[in-house]
């Protein structure tokens, strides 16, 4: 996959969205937000993903510090300011090497790292758009299939930090199943827990809990923008084990 232009195209999608809508619209899947602070929390994220790369950023660098980091008030301007937060980006992966290693919150990864970050960011976050203004939200599957897999390997990352409680018990699996034709097995996840923390691997399984679904429905459900119950999802085996998950995997 071109992650840059499925980016750069995210983006865009995402800006036409904002446009269309009242930005002062509160947006239910991000509690106390307007699509005003959404849409702002998105451009500045990316300028801010580019400084870390531009200025070889070794630390957590304040959102709140990034240079250009607030929309104009001009709506056409502050469009134009969102793409122009996703150009930067590219040009600073370019500028900077593609696996150059760079800071991000899971460690060091190469430097296109936060491109695939910053497109699934866009991916969901136009969800929560389109959700808010009542409107239908599509996605190609390849695009939520790796969107699903982008937030596994987050999660598995993340999982247990802090003390934080486990999102699973060992012993138990989650099991999700792309129904979109073509995926193949890179429409299939199979998530474990051990002793190791959360692993998961693209191999066929049952789990203790299944969902099967499209892969749109599954990333929605997954980063819990929508409940698999108002989606075309079927859950099999043990749902609160699909409730755990949810509970103490990041928002």
């Amino acid at each position: 996959m071109d992650y840059a232009a499925a980016f750069l195209e995210e983006n865009r999608a995402f800006g036409e969205v904002i446009r269309s809508g009242d930005s002062s619209t509160p947006v239910p899947t991000c509690p106390d937000w307007t699509l005003q602070q959404l849409f702002r929390h998105v451009g500045r994220g990316d300028r801010w993903a580019a400084q870390i790369i531009t200025d070889r950023v070794d630390h957590f660098l304040d959102p709140r510090s990034v240079e250009g980091g607030k929309p104009p008030p001009d709506p056409d301007d502050a469009i134009s300011w969102l793409h122009a937060g996703a150009r930067r980006l590219i040009d600073a992966v370019e500028l900077a090497g593609v696996e150059t290693p760079v800071w991000t919150f899971l460690g060091q990864r190469p430097a296109y790292w936060w491109v695939r970050r910053r497109l699934h960011e866009a991916t969901v976050h136009r969800a929560d758009a389109v959700l808010a203004l009542g409107g239908p939200y599509t996605l190609s599957a390849e695009l939520a299939a790796d969107g699903i897999s982008e937030w596994l390997e987050r999660v598995a990352a993340q999982a247990g930090r802090d003390d934080a409680p486990m999102p699973l018990e060992p012993g138990n699996t989650v099991h999700l199943h792309a129904t979109d034709p073509g995926l193949g097995a890179s429409g299939e996840w199979t998530i474990s827990a051990g002793d190791s923390g959360i692993t998961w691997s693209h191999d066929h399984g049952k789990g203790t809990v299944a969902l099967r679904g499209a892969a749109t429905d599954l990333l929605l459900a997954a980063t819990r923008r929508v409940a698999a119950t108002d989606t075309d999802i079927t859950v099999f085996g043990d749902s609160a084990v699909w409730q755990t998950w949810l509970d103490h995997t990041p928002f």
